[in-house]
């Protein structure tokens, strides 16, 4: 059964390279491992350096798992990697309240952008859900 490629083996790469912070598993719908990887700085580089074999698969993954459709996860997840504590990402998904709430809070506080970090592909996957109007 072929599955939409919702998430980018270039981009995963692109945040392997933050990936001591867990970037590349938040992104891969991993947020344990993320957590873990930030509190240990990638399992003390050795897990950030396996990683880098493992891309492939988790890559496939996330494309079974989560849904495609008008907001694409790559774009959503740099703005959010790069330029969270603004709300870029919360402002390209149409949620404009919150996105002028983080811009003006950094990201609120940044506990805002931890959460999103957990959450960012199910909110996609909603979002995709979501008719359009």
């Amino acid at each position: 059964m072929a599955y939409a490629d919702t998430h980018s083996k270039a981009v995963g790469y692109l945040l392997w390279i933050f990936g001591f912070m867990g970037a590349h598993r938040f992104y891969y719908g991993k947020p344990w491992t993320g957590t873990l990887y930030f509190f240990t700085l990638g399992l003390f580089f050795i897990g950030w350096i396996i990683d880098l074999f493992l891309i492939p698969s988790m890559d496939d993954q996330a494309d079974q798992r989560f849904r495609s459709g008008r907001v694409n996860f790559n774009l959503t997840w740099i703005l959010l990697t790069f330029l969270g504590v603004f709300g870029a990402h919360r402002l390209y998904m149409g949620k404009w309240i919150t996105a002028i709430i983080y811009f003006c809070t950094g990201g609120l506080f940044l506990l805002g952008v931890l959460y999103d970090y957990w959450t960012l592909n199910e909110q996609i996957s909603v979002k995709n859900m979501e008719k359009a109007w």
